[in-house]
């Protein structure tokens, strides 16, 4: 068991699996445009560098390319329609969430998600009621990896970062956790990219498996 006064969490990839949803709306656009449905598991990976990360990858479009702003507009439009349709917390994480209501641990989020996807995606999921915290890049200058967003949720809960634990799936979160002084756990089992070795992030802990979290936190 773990010694921690609150538990913080990124959100896609991390606490939510909020691909399904992400999926849904890319195939939905490039149906639109007359374009070859793309694999699941490729739309998956990229999900951890937001809408602009799958209009790079689904269009195979760089950024300044006059088409792409409209394209990751039509996108966002398309999954903020159906943004909690198939998105669930990830297995065994309903029973963390459960022991930290036990044991009075506050739980918060600190996500590059912005509020207007992140507030109504976890108000239909019956989460917002229950988080301590939910930090978007809407409330900071600066968002993940800087640690103004990590220093802001603890603020908020009132809780020192030597004294929260961070859970992500990208080393933005782990580097912005380091950078607060919270201890980090890498979610093995998020968006992670081909290739990627999470191990050269240097998180405190990596749990691989979802359900394994608990175990290693109580």
């Amino acid at each position: 068991m773990l010694n921690f006064d609150a538990l913080l969490f990124d959100l896609d990839g991390t606490l939510l699996d909020t691909a399904p949803d992400f999926i849904t709306a890319l195939k939905t656009q490039l149906r639109l445009h007359g374009r070859e449905p793309m694999d699941d598991h490729i739309i998956r990976s990229c999900v951890t560098n937001g809408s602009v990360g799958i209009i790079e990858m689904g269009f195979g479009m760089d950024q300044d390319h006059p088409e792409f702003e409209p394209l990751r507009e039509e996108f966002l439009a398309l999954y903020f329609a159906n943004l909690a349709d198939k998105t669930a917390l990830f297995s065994g994480l309903q029973q963390v969430l459960d022991e930290c209501a036990e044991r009075d641990i506050p739980w918060g989020i600190v996500t590059n998600k912005p509020w207007k996807y992140t507030e109504p995606a976890l108000t239909q999921l019956g989460l917002m009621a229950d988080a301590a915290t939910v930090i978007c890049p809407d409330h900071v200058a600066e968002p993940k990896p800087h640690p103004e967003p990590m220093h802001l949720a603890c603020s908020q809960i009132d809780i020192a970062p030597a004294n929260c634990l961070y859970v992500g799936d990208h080393v933005r979160d782990i580097d912005a956790g380091r950078a607060a002084g919270m201890r980090t756990i890498a979610a093995g089992w998020g968006y992670i990219e081909a290739g990627e070795d999470i191990s050269s992030w240097n998180a405190d802990w990596i749990v691989q498996q979802s359900r394994n979290l608990y175990s290693l936190l109580f």
